[in-house]
């Protein structure tokens, strides 16, 4: 089958099962002339890193009610849409996703360029982004290529170098199948029909729209590919967090520094994450104890034990490193997952669940 042929029959399947995404303009409503807004495309794909479809919707509603365009986004406090992002992780997304609103709203007159060239000269838009806004909000024939699309063409062409080193071969064979006429459709059709049907275990090959040209269903390989090379084992690395609440309620928190790990998020005082245990001073002097217990995280490169300590801070305390916040201004749904694991541990601490008898 050509590689005319076998996009028109995946244009074909799309336009029948197409996912109903909230970002998305579906082919129907294409084919009616609504184009697709390249602020909720550019959410959207900022969102989607590395993050799935169902963890990504309510925060996208959520956005996109509080920030109905790019201009509104710009304009937005730091602090704000940084707790709005609270519990999507890869915080430097939420940086650069107020730095990219900024330069949008100011270096282009509030619109997206049409280019993925300029597109890419945009903060926080790499090579993948880029291609994905250009072909799905301006149909340019650009070739995006994510996991799904990798799985796919592995499976399709039956490719047994492995992951990561099969990138470049799988990028090249998806632009050969890129259409020039619908390709911010194909892209979409090529995602969805590796999430729906070309899944990463049991593939449905049987309903699939090329199953009949598929190398690896033929060979009966499917399922094992792509191949990957082994993955390297996380270190652990171990840390401390002081958590604090003062006589009147007041919680000392602090705001993490730009650049690293959580930057710019809301979090308990504490110490680096190393691989040797830390014994940082404490952020205020009070009789702090150890709460006997410790969250544990995974970040993508390392899993975290970070070791819990509480005080009961006075009204007149004044702390070395940290600020108060009022009752009222701190929302446990603000802070990173971590430090809400933290903070979801160490709160009966503070107010210790009364027995039946109360």
């Amino acid at each position: 089958m050509r590689d005319d042929e076998l996009s028109a029959e995946l244009l074909a399947w799309y336009d029948i099962h197409a996912r109903d995404l909230p970002w998305r303009v579906g082919p129907t409503a294409r084919q009616a002339g609504e184009r697709p807004d390249p602020y909720r495309v550019w959410l959207s794909e900022v969102m989607l890193q590395q993050t799935t479809v169902a963890a990504v919707k309510d925060y996208f509603h959520r956005f996109t009610t509080l920030w109905p365009d790019v201009g509104a986004l710009a304009a937005a406090e730091d602090a704000r849409v940084m707790g709005e992002w609270a519990g999507l992780g890869y915080y430097a997304r939420a940086r650069n996703l107020l730095k990219c609103a900024r330069a949008v709203a100011a270096d282009h007159g509030g619109r997206f360029p049409d280019s993925r060239a300029a597109l890419l000269a945009l903060p926080g838009i790499g090579p993948y982004t880029a291609a994905a806004i250009s072909a799905i909000a301006f149909d340019r024939p650009e070739t995006v290529v994510d996991g799904n699309v990798e799985r796919v063409m592995s499976r399709l062409f039956a490719v047994e170098t492995p992951l990561p080193t099969a990138k470049p071969d799988l990028t090249a064979l998806a632009a050969r199948l890129t259409p020039p006429e619908r390709p911010g459709d194909h892209a979409q059709a090529v995602m969805d029909l590796g999430a729906t049907i070309c899944t990463p275990r049991n593939p449905a090959c049987g309903i699939c729209p090329w199953r009949a040209p598929c190398v690896a269903r033929a060979e009966g390989i499917a399922a094992a590919l792509p191949r990957k090379l082994p993955k390297t084992p996380k270190p652990t690395r171990l840390g401390r967090a002081y958590l604090g609440r003062r006589t009147d309620g007041a919680w000392l928190l602090e705001r993490r520094p730009e650049t690293g790990l959580l930057g710019g998020m809301l979090g308990w005082p504490g110490s680096d994450w190393a691989e040797t245990e830390p014994f940082p001073a404490p952020p205020a002097e009070a009789d702090w104890r150890p709460l006997g217990t410790e969250v544990r995280h995974t970040f993508t490169h390392f899993h975290l034990r970070l070791d819990l300590w509480v005080v009961d801070l006075p009204g007149d305390c004044i702390p070395e490193r940290g600020q108060f916040l009022a009752p009222g201004a701190f929302r446990p749904s603000d802070l990173p997952t971590v430090m809400r694991k933290a903070f979801d541990l160490a709160r009966h601490a503070f107010d210790p669940p009364r027995n039946a008898q109360g």
